[in-house]
């Protein structure tokens, strides 16, 4: 099983960035689409961005311009940039994978990522 583990969460000042990063030792996802999706206290699940094994990409319409995602194939890592962060980006962040050929709508939601990491606290407060 694919083990996902998440880094680079902590505290920020609302207009600050952070980068956190998504890795999978000793295994290549080469072929997976990595995901990211948060999760506030008393809330859904929601969906923040996707990056393809061809560098495709899709964002949340509340992170678009602010949040960018990449990946490095050669480290088995993805990143999730996020810059003008805000108080409402609090959360837990969480990577995932899925094995797929192209990102669809699917790709917004939880159900078919396989693999998931632990999360990983983003707080944004002054």
């Amino acid at each position: 099983q694919v083990q996902l583990v998440e880094s680079g969460g902590g505290l920020v000042q609302p207009g600050g960035s952070l980068r956190v990063s998504c890795a999978a030792p000793g295994r290549t996802f080469r072929s997976y689409a990595m995901g990211w999706f948060r999760q506030a206290p008393g809330k859904e699940r929601e969906f923040v961005a996707v990056i393809n094994w061809n560098g495709s990409t899709y964002y949340a319409d509340s992170v678009k311009g602010r949040f960018t995602i990449s990946r490095d194939s050669a480290k088995n890592t993805a990143y999730l940039q996020m810059n003008s962060l805000k108080p409402e980006d609090t959360a837990v962040y969480y990577c995932a994978a899925y094995q797929t050929y192209g990102l669809s709508a699917a790709s917004a939601r939880p159900g078919p990522y396989d693999y998931w990491g632990q999360g990983t606290q983003v707080t944004v407060s002054s």
